[in-house]
């Protein structure tokens, strides 16, 4: 079973979330007394990996790269790789363990590099991933330099992925933990920066979700959201009768100008929009790490700038706001 005791810990030695433990500790025991009978099979693959450490890893490049290919035998390659497929889809990356590659449908690092230039310095921060996945962009923000950062995300085989990973890091203050937003405490104020990305539009209530986001911040602190987003001004919001891109937990895609306005209401100043990008179909594919449907599955075969639907094709934009 996957243990949190590090993450308990690592609470009780730092201010700002210190007195956050027992709730949060409290929530996770809550969420993991559920068992369904995937968790089970994904944690008999966690459980059954090499007890092996990394000599070396970089959070720094496009592909997050843990281990070296000599550090494990051929048979122990093989065995780890099939170990990996059981956990497929991999959806955020690039990874490399010990040099198998794991070509994730999302290249992640596309959207880090877009984001990066405009951050402030991510160094000593302690800083909150919302819907982080596999925990990519977890690592990226490690590799800034930061504190602590702490990733949630409610499905757990994303949460499995990525303490597989962790399995071959060893200790370090990065985490992931298979919660939502709306399972931390209100008004915890406790984090220098908190990423929401690919998260807004598939929330039923995007205002409180930003309210949320604001609330996790400390004063003075940064939000970075991305999300989909339509062309058009004030007030223009697309509203999908029943799917967009074949998803149908897309709820809410807004304008620019009318997102700008939702962010004011909900207390951020000093609102940015650092970067608007079609998505492009090189950036999200099918591999043999996550086989189903993707981008191009979702688009008008006559028209990419369309969704099957008829829709926009996916735009996304990144905000940057703080908390006053």
């Amino acid at each position: 079973m996957i243990s949190f005791d590090d993450f308990y810990k690592t609470l009780q030695k730092t201010p700002e979330l210190e007195t956050w433990e027992p709730r949060l500790r409290q929530r996770i025991e809550t969420v993991c007394e559920k068992k369904d009978g995937n968790l089970t099979r994904w944690l008999e693959t966690f459980n059954d990996l090499p007890d092996i450490r990394a000599s070396q890893c970089d959070f720094n490049k496009a592909t997050v790269s843990i281990g070296k290919a000599e550090e494990i035998s051929p048979a122990q390659s093989e065995e780890l790789r099939r170990q990996l497929k059981t956990l497929c889809p991999w959806r955020k990356g690039p990874f490399s363990l010990f040099d198998i590659f794991i070509d994730t449908e999302w290249r992640s690092d596309w959207k880090w590099e877009r984001v990066l230039p405009h951050l402030s310095p991510l160094k000593g921060r302690v800083i909150l991933d919302v819907g982080t996945g596999s925990g990519y962009h977890c690592w990226r923000m490690y590799g800034e330099g930061a504190n602590l950062v702490i990733g949630i995300d409610p499905w757990w085989l994303f949460v499995v992925q990525f303490y597989t990973l962790k399995h071959f890091v060893g200790p370090a203050p990065v985490f992931n933990l298979p919660i939502g937003i709306q399972d931390l405490p209100s008004s915890m104020q406790a984090f220098d920066t908190v990423f929401s990305m690919g998260v807004l539009y598939h929330r039923k209530a995007p205002l409180e979700h930003l309210q949320q986001l604001h609330q996790c911040l400390k004063k003075g602190g940064e939000v970075v959201l991305e999300t989909l987003i339509i062309d058009g001004g004030e007030g223009q919001v697309l509203v999908p009768d029943d799917r967009y891109a074949k998803m149908k937990n897309v709820w809410f895609l807004p304008s620019i100008p009318e997102l700008t306005r939702w962010l004011k209401r909900c207390g951020f100043v000093d609102i940015r929009v650092v970067d608007v990008d079609q998505t492009r179909l090189e950036e999200q594919r099918s591999t043999e790490w996550m086989t189903t449907e993707s981008l191009v599955d979702f688009l008008d075969p006559q028209d990419q700038n369309l969704t099957i639907e008829g829709h926009p094709a996916p735009k996304r934009a990144v905000f940057i706001a703080k908390r006053p």
